[in-house]
């Protein structure tokens, strides 16, 4: 495993934003070609391509080929079932949301991730948390609002909040065992079977619909791959750099990104409910984000108390 660098915070904190703007201009990509190629195909090359970035960069590490040796291919097989429907669901969404409205609801994974390791991995969850939990998924509760009752329009698809919840649920399962594997494996592992799975989930659906691409959207299937590792090796850099308590929070402004490439390229502008909504959200995750930094602290400080002083300390 890569060892940490934490005396660089800013540029984590800078890798960290890059990667938020990759990860727009994939959805970007992805939503301009969602009317004409099936959620499926799309994951595929999603999928396929982001292995370009991703072995590029553990080829720089110095970890290729050794990143393929596992001895736990089953956790990767589950861990990719997972985010592999995950994408599909949320690509789904996105060609039936604005960008702003799908990315708002996606930022329900991680509460939902700490229920689930609170219910999968049996880790310890206090009042604080649960209450912060509770309060973002009101914050959920009131963007899915807007689509209660009549559709104000093509971009306002009930179905389409629904697909972004399960989105959203899927993605934390597949957080919550991607927890679990960074116990015993390297994020290059992780984040290359992942891939390698997802590709080969997705071709599986191709006598359902799969489009012969033509030249004109090649370059948007591929890109999205592309952007989508380069996303993910900026992402899993930045935590290097700096503490998690510090990077995490700097996810929240790919809002800012989904908002002005919606209304620039999409000419959709967010309401005052998905605002409102999105600002419980963002508010209750940063103060899961600080409570987990709290309590990464104190159990510092617990090791360091038990941990016996050696000879002349």
């Amino acid at each position: 495993m890569e060892t940490p660098q934490r005396g660089q915070p800013l540029f984590g904190v800078l890798l960290k934003i890059i990667s938020t703007i990759a990860f727009t201009a994939m959805a970007t990509l992805i939503k301009y070609i969602s009317d004409f190629y099936p959620p499926g195909e799309v994951a595929f090359f999603r999928s396929a391509f982001a292995l370009i970035p991703v072995l590029i960069w553990v080829a720089w590490l110095g970890n290729f080929p050794a990143v393929f040796i596992t001895p736990r291919i089953g956790g990767h097989v589950l861990r990719s079932v997972a985010g592999a429907t995950s994408m599909f669901f949320g690509f789904s969404a996105l060609a039936r949301l604005p960008l702003s409205d799908a990315t708002a609801i996606g930022y329900a994974s991680p509460l939902l991730t700490v229920v689930l390791a609170a219910v999968l991995l049996k880790e310890a969850i206090r009042v604080y948390r649960w209450t912060a939990v509770v309060i973002g998924l009101i914050g959920v509760l009131v963007i899915l609002s807007d689509y209660v009752g009549p559709e104000s329009g093509p971009e306002r698809s009930t179905l389409g909040a629904v697909f972004s919840v399960l989105a959203a649920f899927f993605g934390a399962l597949a957080a919550t065992q991607t927890r679990r594997l960074t116990w015993v494996e390297s994020p290059g592992t992780i984040v290359v079977y992942f891939s390698t799975f997802t590709a080969i989930f997705m071709l599986a659906t191709a006598p359902f619909g799969w489009v012969m691409p033509n030249w004109e959207h090649l370059p948007f299937l591929v890109g999205a791959g592309i952007f989508g590792g380069i996303g993910q090796v900026l992402l899993t850099q930045s935590y290097r750099y700096g503490e998690a308590s510090l990077i995490a929070p700097f996810e929240y402004i790919s809002m800012l990104w989904a908002i002005i490439v919606g209304y620039l390229l999409f000419h959709s502008t967010p309401s005052a409910t998905m605002l409102i909504g999105s600002g419980i959200v963002i508010a209750s995750g940063m103060f899961v984000i600080y409570r987990e930094h709290r309590l990464g602290l104190k159990r510092s400080r617990e090791r360091a108390a038990k941990t016996p002083a050696g000879p002349g300390t």
